[in-house]
This record gives C-alpha cells, structure tokens and sequence, in this order.
C-alpha cells in the first residue's frame, strides 16, 4: 500500500482569505508530495512496504527516524486538508461540544488552550485535540510527530510548520491560529474521527 497525495476536497482558492490558493498549492504540491514521494522511496523493501500509514507511523517512531518524518507528516496532511473546509468554523456538532465542555472547560477555553498550543510549540510541530483513555486533550508535537505515537487518536490538527502560514501571516502565527480555528476548521470531520476514536 504505497502511499498516494490525496486529491485536495476543494478548490485551490476555496478556503482564502484565510488561507491563499499560493499556500495551498505549495503546501499541498510541493511539501505534502515531498513527504509522499520520500516515504515511498524509504518503504521500498521494508517490512512496512504495504502496512497501512498509521501501522509505519507507529512501527517507525524510534525505530527509524527518516520514514518516520515522511510518515508521519503523510498522515497529518491527509487528515490536515480535511480538517479544513470553506465557511468552516463556526458551531462545533452537539454531543462533540458538551465533551469539550466536560473535559476542557467549555468552547471558549478549549479553542484559547488549542491557539495557545500552536503559537507555543517552538520551531515546527502542530497542535492537537486527541482522546486520549476516552478523554479529550490538547497536545502539541515537534516536527511531524503526532498523537498517535503517545497512545492517543488525534481528531483535530493544526500545522504550524511555518509553509503553512508564512505567505499569508508572515511571523504572526497567532493570527493563522485564530483564522483556523474560527473560519476554517470542518468540524463535521473533527466529530466523524471522534467518533470513530470512541468506537
């Protein structure tokens, strides 16, 4: 099961002005295929040639550090496009909410906590929403690590790698973080990966 870039779910300039059809295109393109096309290149002959992304995510953390990288990063930006949808933001689906509210301290708190993650992970990384023992936590990774490899399921990710931002916001990170979090993300997703995080 090699690995495959996958289609964008919308148009290039579907998501501006928070995020420029420019970054999609050399996000999506050029990084995301990078990722793509090396950890092909690093799986051929492996005994991870054909495990599904989540199985080489995990079996190479620790283990083998440039597939790893590639992997792992391949498995947030599959789900990073989804995360994302035009006129997103907005109402976070009910039974998603009072889980939030219950574990986090309400909507409010949570989406400051999750801004705070991202604009206070240094360097390249991403900030999270995971369940982790059925519970709901905010996490922030390095570089192309993720949930996943800390026994939790990521249901929501930001990538503050700054290819992600830079065009756009230059170095004010906080603002991509708030334009995320209240205009982009497609909580639909966020609450189908929930669900199947529960299951």
């Amino acid at each position: 099961m090699a690995f495959t870039l996958p289609e964008l779910p919308y148009a290039y300039d579907a998501l501006q002005p928070y995020m420029s059809k420019e970054t999609l295109e050399f996000h999506h393109d050029k990084h995301h295929k990078a990722y793509v096309d090396t950890g092909n290149k690093l799986l051929e002959g492996s005994e991870l040639a054909g495990k599904s992304v989540e199985e080489v995510v995990k079996a190479s953390y620790g283990q083998n550090q440039a597939l790893f990288n590639n992997a792992g990063q391949h498995y947030n930006h599959i789900h990073f496009w989804q995360w994302m949808k035009p006129n997103g933001g907005g109402a976070i689906p009910g039974a998603l909410e009072k889980k939030i509210a219950e574990d986090l301290g309400g909507t409010d708190k949570f989406k400051a906590d999750f801004i705070q993650a991202g604009v206070s992970q240094f360097g390249s990384g991403w900030a999270w929403l995971a369940v982790k023992n059925g519970k709901l936590e905010i996490m922030k990774t390095p570089n192309g690590e993720n949930p996943l490899v800390h026994g939790a399921k990521p249901i929501l990710g930001v990538d503050v790698w700054e290819h992600s931002y830079y065009i756009d916001y230059r170095n004010r990170r906080p603002d991509y973080l708030k334009a995320f979090i209240e205009n982009l993300v497609n909580w639909e997703h966020v609450e189908k990966m929930y669900g199947e995080a529960i299951a």
